[in-house]
């Protein structure tokens, strides 16, 4: 009987060392399968289409408000005339007339833009401060994470409005701008704090430990592993947090603590036309049922985007 072969050598897989090829390629890989899962996703909820719509048409009315104010009635804003105050709807005016004889369809179309502007600009400040402290607490963690941590609470101390409110009191002339940034002083550590839990739970994921072991530098990992896999319940939040400061916006403005005239804005309207409900209720109604849907519009997408980039949420 003759002997029998001797097995074939098996060759070291690619899997032997940290710098070879499909290894290298690996913390890349999972994230960016689970991205296009997440779109595909969010193309199957019809509620994230919705709100999508209604925001898109929202920034389109805030980036050209000329084009739309015409629609239903004049579409400058400031043409009033007091011999037509508080006229209800109807005739060349759709939705009426306020207390000064202005359009009230081309007020709310133009305070479009400063709603939407106090918004987002306070969110894009509140974020681009949160991911840098609360990634740098949550990646390196040790004194840094305290240092921030007690920071955190020292702001938090604060309520949000009674904040906003006691710095407003002492700023002359209030612009968007303005309003928008003050906000921002006291929106930022409640995102730091969940920047920071997000980073701590991808910093030992295994991609980022494979990226460790490839020798990348620390800036890299961040920008490329650690951040791109944990913005996403933050920016669930983030787009919750665009419309929760709309309201506030509408609420201070609506309290004398907001935007002054000659500014335009949802919180000017109701406050100017809160005197005036029993009588003339279309003033408040209109900029009110605008506000509410734009406010809607985005919790809506947020709660979708935190249901579907949560990871616990997605099989």
């Amino acid at each position: 009987m003759s002997e029998p072969l001797p097995a074939a050598p098996v060759a070291a897989g690619p899997t032997t060392g940290p710098t070879t090829g499909p290894t290298a390629a690996a913390p890349a890989t999972a994230p960016a399968v689970a991205r296009r899962g997440v779109w595909r996703t969010l193309r199957r909820r019809p509620l994230f289409w919705v709100s999508a719509a209604v925001l898109a048409v929202l920034g389109l009315v805030a980036l050209v408000p000329s084009a739309f104010a015409g629609w239903f009635g004049h579409p400058d804003p400031r043409a009033c005339d007091l011999a037509s105050s508080a006229l209800p709807p109807g005739g060349g005016h759709v939705l009426g007339t306020d207390v000064q004889g202005c359009d009230v369809w081309a007020n709310v179309v133009f305070g479009t833009r400063a709603s939407l502007t106090v918004g987002l600009l306070c969110t894009a400040v509140a974020l681009a401060v949160a991911l840098v402290v609360g990634t740098l607490a949550g990646y390196y963690g040790g004194w840094l994470d305290r240092v921030v941590a007690r920071l955190t609470d020292v702001f938090l101390g604060f309520p949000f409005l009674l904040g906003a409110v006691v710095v407003l009191t002492s700023v002359g002339s209030r612009s968007a701008v303005s309003v928008a940034l003050v906000l921002a002083l006291f929106s930022w550590p409640t995102m730091a704090r969940l920047v920071r839990g997000s980073v701590r739970t991808v910093r030992d994921a295994p991609y980022v430990e494979a990226a460790r072991a490839m020798g990348l530098p620390d800036r890299r990992i961040i920008a490329r592993y650690v951040l791109p896999n944990a913005l996403g319940p933050v920016l669930a939040v983030a787009t919750i947090m665009v419309g929760s400061v709309i309201v506030a916006e509408s609420t201070l403005t609506f309290l004398g603590l907001g935007l002054n005239a000659p500014s335009i804005s949802w919180g000017l309207q109701l406050s100017s036309a809160q005197s005036f409900f029993q009588t003339s209720p279309h003033m408040l109604v209109a900029p009110a049922v605008v506000l509410t849907i734009t406010v809607l519009a985005m919790i809506t997408l947020g709660d979708v985007l935190r249901d579907v980039l949560d990871p616990r949420g997605r099989s």
